[in-house]
């Protein structure tokens, strides 16, 4: 039997604030629907946004019914929780691609089929047919201007940082408010869930519900997080200074994810493995016990990385980038598969090489001097010379040495090294 909901997300460190009423009860006695709005200004979700996720999808796993609700009709507004000046507003164009591109990131998290599926939808279907003079009479005169200056949100932006909103983004509560009393009465979900900063905006559609319905509605909030260091979640720095690790592929690879994770603070990886994986809390505490016995070994953070990077792209992709991260920390390349030659392609230099040119054998000093990773032949015979210069992760001190077929990874590259962590890697073609 599942457990309640309430429990586990408070186990786990899940719960910043929760209303008063009776959110646990409830979740004992009846199936809740449960929505969290996510915006589609940005093309891809990046680390900071997946706790609302992974509450989410906790509610499913727990015996609830998700709601996964893309902003396409708020996101052409922008929410002011949180940000110190008005957003860039987006076309209709803009908003809808973006949504298409986050649909298909959450489906990674949640089930769509069986008893308890996810729903998945965009207020875009209600909110822009919506006819603003007969908004503001129903809806409007249900909120209080004082009400709303006095939530968080809206008066640091006034206060604090002096910079003003615009009635724009005024009336993105309203909005907001009128997405929690729709599903309200069109999908019978009664709880809405979100960022810290979404508390002013969930009470305030929680009060709508009770004004329009007579109903009651539930909210809870979750952490806004940073690291033991300060820094944001999901925020590294990179060469080109601090840089999100988003979600898209394409946009930060899944073996940058799966090295964020690796490179977690001792400080902070118990709590991490807690709210970004789904293993149970037993063996977050054998990991736990390792840590503290061995933490030089650094298995919870092993784990951390993998089941994130599975969560987020696939066991494929996470064995893959596991694999192709412990052959460049050093370990000995045996074979290549398709799959960890592609993830170590996108992450190293990479030179394409002839086939007939590797069969005739070409001095392993010539390639060192060609890939860069000698700047002179005669410096490469030093490399050499010194015991720093490896193919496929083990030392060549043959000055006259040759690289050919025979070093070549499942027939498709070979992987050479000057030092401790230079590598490049000849793509045989």
């Amino acid at each position: 039997m599942s457990r309640n909901v309430v429990d586990v997300l408070r186990e786990r460190g899940f719960i910043e604030q929760i209303t008063d009423t009776g959110l646990r009860e409830a979740a004992s006695k009846q199936t809740l629907k449960c929505y969290v709005g996510f915006d589609p200004t940005a093309r891809s979700l990046h680390l900071g946004h997946i706790i609302p996720v992974m509450g989410l999808a906790h509610f499913q796993r727990n015996g609830h019914i998700p709601i996964a609700l893309v902003g396409g009709g708020t996101g052409m507004i922008g929410d002011p929780s949180g940000k110190t000046a008005e957003r860039q507003l987006l076309s209709k164009e803009d908003v809808e691609e973006n949504s298409q591109r986050l649909k298909a990131q959450l489906s990674h998290f949640f089930e769509f089929e069986g008893p308890h599926a996810a729903l998945l939808l965009n207020n875009a279907e209600w909110l822009l047919p919506l006819n603003l003079v007969d908004f503001l009479r129903d809806i409007g005169k249900h909120f209080s201007i004082n009400a709303m200056i006095a939530k968080e949100s809206v008066r640091w932006r006034l206060e604090e940082r002096g910079q003003g909103i615009s009635f724009t983004e005024f009336s993105y509560m309203l909005l907001q408010a009128y997405d929690f009393y729709h599903l309200y009465e069109h999908k019978g979900c009664s709880v809405q869930a979100g960022g810290k900063d979404q508390w002013g905006n969930i009470t305030a559609g929680i009060d709508l519900i009770r004004r329009m319905s007579g109903g009651s509605a539930h909210g809870l909030t979750f952490p806004l997080l940073t690291t033991a260091s300060g820094v944001k979640i999901g925020k590294t720095e990179g060469a080109s200074g601090s840089e999100m690790v988003w979600l898209d592929p394409e946009m930060t690879s899944p073996y940058r994810m799966y090295q964020y994770w690796i490179n977690t603070d001792d400080r902070d990886v118990i709590k991490f493995l807690k709210l970004f994986t789904f293993l149970e809390m037993s063996p977050i505490a054998e990991l736990e016990e390792s840590l503290n016995q061995n933490p030089g070994k650094r298995e919870p953070h092993r784990r951390l990385a993998f089941e994130f990077t599975k969560l987020a792209h696939g066991e494929d992709a996470a064995r893959a980038v596991k694999e192709a991260s412990e052959v460049l920390f050093g370990s000995e390349v045996q074979s290549l598969s398709r799959e960890v030659f592609a993830a170590l392609a996108g992450e190293v230099p990479a030179t394409k090489v002839p086939k007939e040119r590797i069969q005739k054998g070409v001095p392993l000093v010539d390639f060192l001097h060609e890939t860069g990773l000698a700047k002179s032949k005669r410096a490469a015979r030093d490399l050499i010379g010194q015991g720093g210069a490896y193919i496929n992760n083990r030392a060549h001190r043959d000055l006259e040495g040759k690289v050919s077929m025979d070093h070549a990874l499942s027939g498709r590259g070979i992987l050479l090294r000057a030092g401790k962590k230079n590598y490049h890697l000849l793509m045989i073609e």
